[in-house]
């Protein structure tokens, strides 16, 4: 009897103070690690490299291993506007590379770890002091329990279960959490309210808010708030309340 298939996994490291204790986890070959930005100097042996536009070239790795690639705006910007666009997919890194790897490796399974955005205490990134790029004022990030939700809720609707490997007491995704040992288990996607969902993808469409170049912000009088934040509070019913966690207050 054929054993069943392992599911495949992309694994999404942040810049959070827990990312170098990744260093330590196997790397099983069904997994690709897609770093973000800095996260790549978390371990050696990452597949995908996903940094924004504006990322510095000296903070970029000045050599690749064999298997490894680098990609920005020029690959994410397509795959992120396959999934909506900027403005309701949310103008961070940390769900751009998630749509990136929904739409480029179509895993079962995309896992998150060290992207919790909390940013508490003194030691905001694991290098130290950094810029809590997703609590900027931004339109786009009203609500980050709201964008996490609506990735969680489209990854599911292909198939792919979002987890968090976090153990942060704390986190602004809302992902089903689980450890990374448990990670090589049959995932399920979340289940969602298929009517919830197709009135909120309907209201994106309606307000018509997609820039194909992803630079949003060139357009800002386009976008009405209150309009962006009843769309984020419809996202936040699509998903059914058990698999979510409370909302960061």
């Amino acid at each position: 009897m054929a054993e069943p298939r392992r599911p495949s996994i992309a694994l999404i490291i942040g810049s959070g103070p827990s990312a170098p204790s990744t260093r330590h986890w196997p790397k099983p070959s069904n997994m690709k690690i897609v770093a973000i930005n800095n996260a790549w100097q978390a371990r050696p042996d990452w597949d995908c490299l996903v940094h924004a536009g504006d990322f510095p070239v000296a903070r970029r790795p000045d050599r690749l291993m064999p298997g490894q690639s680098v990609h920005s705006h020029e690959s994410y910007v397509p795959a992120q506007n396959r999934f909506g666009g900027f403005v309701y997919g949310g103008g961070t890194m940390a769900f751009t590379a998630g749509y990136w790897a929904l739409d480029t490796l179509r895993p079962d399974i995309l896992a998150y770890f060290a992207c919790d955005m909390t940013y508490s205490g003194k030691v905001t990134h694991f290098y130290g002091q950094g810029t809590a790029d997703p609590l900027r004022a931004d339109v786009t990030l009203q609500s980050l329990e709201a964008k996490s939700a609506r990735l969680m809720a489209l990854a599911g609707r292909q198939g792919c279960a979002c987890v968090n490997l976090s153990s942060e007491p704390v986190s602004r995704l809302l992902f089903p959490r689980i450890r990374f040992d448990e990670l090589d288990k049959p995932a399920e996607p979340v289940q969602t309210d298929a009517a919830a969902m197709e009135a909120a993808l309907l209201e994106e469409t309606r307000l018509g808010y997609m820039v194909e170049d992803g630079e949003y912000w060139h357009h800002a009088e386009r976008f009405d708030a209150s309009a962006l934040s009843r769309i984020d509070d419809m996202w936040l019913r699509v998903c059914q309340p058990a698999q979510r966690q409370k909302r960061f207050a």
